[in-house]
């Protein structure tokens, strides 16, 4: 890959890009495989120096300035954006990244799905809230390409993959939140086959704008008679535009008002009445919607694309994290302020140093770097399991990689959004003063960074998953490869002849021990309430654990090679192991004394 730093303001190091895909994922061996067979790294690097000069031409100057100037409603009820959103979003479709991986039939490029994401990584670090629309239209096309028809994928697929559609998830409504089971949204059958949907959706990002030619709103609902609960959940297209024979007529789905939030000012999120009589196409009430796949399906359907948001939001969250790191990486470089200790001579002069000399920064910096770097080597990690799920021609090798990203998709989605928003935060710090203002983008990131500890499951949702569903599932089959795959690596690190590198490896079989054994004495009560009630704390234990994991990775990568670049993955390593790991201890310790204090808080002690 070309350099790309973005001017005035880097965004990634194109740098780690290079060692994480090609040094340590080998994604290069992909091309082995019959689908990827006409790709090379050439290629490859192609798509991302593309991807990064559009991020940096097209993204990165509207960012402050989508912030600066919130989407509003303008008279008449329509969406007012700036006209720089379009032009960025027109520049992707244009360039055919939204259909990276897909197949070439549908117009893709069949990229791996990890060197899709990581072009993805370079527009969401230049501006979260434009990628937004792009990762949302990308992950509705994935899931209407694997369930729906022919004339589904026709319809509507491929108008997303050329960037004339966009796409949304339509799930929550204002009385039923994350709780699925609850929603009110109904769907009645026609004559006709098609579906009329009746209901509110809450918090859709991209819910209504004027960007592209038609938005296709995935939306959930529930039809008369359908089973209790999520069993009774089926998924439909509900477009903004129903197709004519002369053009298109507005379906009833009416922007009801738009959510003010702290970040992400460039992306609508909005609250939509379906079938309220607005805009009924024929005069009957409902909006009209298409049934994908079978009813009592849709949660199911609707998961396909969860996860991979999921992943996406771990992702956005890293882009934040590391270009805040960048960018205080940079100023620490020019800022000059104080003396070092001991520096001082009587009776002569000193003059002030960067703010880089002083251990104290140093410090704020290697944390930021272990946790964007760390984050962005998870995600990735993730993505390359999603195609060897899809393509990897071993039957143990795929179904290995289905377990593993199973049980790592909570962390990948949390742990990210918990530890790179940590790292905006003390990329504020090093700024000092000026890092709560205007004049540097550091808050900003902040801001937008802090909605992704929300997006797609909250950090109690993810410990759920992980605790009452990942690690249990099959028996413990996906906890089993996880634990394995770690395991693995610290092998590998005691054999390498590296000191270094077999105490950490040491360290983390320790830890790796204390997950099998804190998991068992969790489900061993036959108390799934105990079981359950720090699951936050087994979600960012085993996070913690994992990124060491990842880490050792990448010092195993870096290990026998010279220069400043691999010095500094040995740094970013040896603070994890140094600083980082041992906080687990803590939360392991909590875990295993089955903690009941939560549960038996009273209200009235508040």
């Amino acid at each position: 890959m070309k350099l790309h730093v973005g001017g005035d303001t880097p965004l990634l190091n194109p740098r780690d890009l290079n060692f994480l895909l090609y040094e340590w994922l080998d994604v290069e061996s992909l091309c082995k495989r019959e689908r990827f067979a006409e790709h090379s790294a050439t290629t490859f690097d192609a798509v991302l120096d593309l991807a990064a000069d559009i991020a940096v031409q097209m993204f990165a100057p509207h960012n402050k300035l989508a912030d600066a100037h919130e989407i509003t409603v303008a008279p008449g009820g329509s969406i007012d954006t700036l006209p720089e959103t379009k032009k960025a979003l027109d520049a992707v479709g244009a360039a055919g990244l939204l259909a990276g991986d897909f197949d070439n039939h549908l117009g893709g490029m069949q990229l791996p799905y990890v060197v899709s994401r990581a072009a993805g990584v370079w527009l969401q670090a230049a501006n979260i809230s434009t990628s937004a629309y792009m990762a949302l239209t990308i992950a509705n096309a994935h899931l209407l390409a694997h369930y729906g028809t022919q004339h589904q994928i026709d319809t509507w697929v491929r108008p997303m993959l050329e960037g004339r559609y966009f796409g949304t998830m339509c799930l929550s409504e204002p009385e039923a939140g994350s709780s699925l089971a609850d929603i009110a949204t109904r769907a009645l059958r026609q004559d006709d086959g098609t579906y009329r949907i009746n209901g509110t959706k809450m918090w859709i990002s991209g819910g209504d704008h004027d960007l592209s030619e038609n938005i296709v709103h995935l939306v959930l609902a529930k039809t008369p008679g359908a089973a209790a609960g999520v069993k009774g959940i089926s998924l439909f297209i509900v477009p903004k535009h129903l197709p004519a024979r002369d053009g298109t007529i507005r379906n009833d789905v009416v922007l009801a008002g738009l959510n003010h939030k702290m970040g992400n000012r460039g992306t609508t999120n909005a609250l939509l009445s379906l079938g309220d009589g607005t805009f009924a196409p024929d005069g009957r009430p409902g909006a009209v919607g298409y049934l994908v796949g079978e009813e009592g399906a849709g949660l199911a359907q609707m998961f396909h694309m969860m996860n991979e948001a999921r992943i996406g939001v771990g992702l956005s969250a890293t882009a934040l994290g590391y270009t805040g790191y960048l960018q205080s990486l940079a100023y620490a470089r020019v800022r000059v302020q104080g003396r070092p200790f001991g520096a001082r001579k009587a009776g002569e002069p000193v003059p002030q140093v960067p703010i880089i000399a002083h251990p104290d920064v140093r410090r704020m910096l290697m944390a930021q770097k272990s946790y964007t770097e760390g984050s962005l080597a998870l995600g990735l990690y993730a993505a390359r399991l999603l195609d060897d799920v899809a393509t990897a021609e071993d039957d143990t090798v795929r179904e290995n990689a289905r377990l593993l990203v199973e049980v790592l998709t909570p962390i990948v989605k949390s742990w990210p959004s918990q530890w790179c928003l940590e790292a905006n935060s003390l990329a504020i710090q090093v700024h000092g003063g000026y890092g709560y203002t205007r004049d540097f983008n550091v808050e900003q990131l902040y801001r937008d960074n802090r909605l992704n500890a929300i997006h797609e499951g909250t950090h109690a949702i993810q410990g759920l998953d992980l605790l009452g569903r990942k690690v249990t599932m099959g028996g413990g089959t996906g906890l089993r490869a996880l634990i394995e795959a770690m395991t693995t690596t610290t092998i590998r690190a005691e054999h390498s002849g590296d000191t270094e590198l077999s105490g950490w490896a040491a360290a983390l079989r320790r830890s790796v021990a204390r997950i099998a054994e804190v998991t068992s004495g969790l489900w061993g009560t036959g108390d799934p309430e105990t079981a359950l009630a720090n699951s936050t704390a087994y979600l960012e234990g085993v996070g913690h654990v994992v990124l060491a994991w990842i880490w050792l990775e990448q010092a195993l990568a870096a290990s026998g090679k010279a220069g400043d670049f691999y010095d500094g993955k040995r740094a970013a390593a040896r603070y994890f192991f140094t600083y980082e790991l041992p906080k687990t201890a803590t939360q392991f310790d909590l875990l295993a004394s089955l903690d009941r204090s939560m549960i038996e808080l009273s209200e009235r002690w508040f």
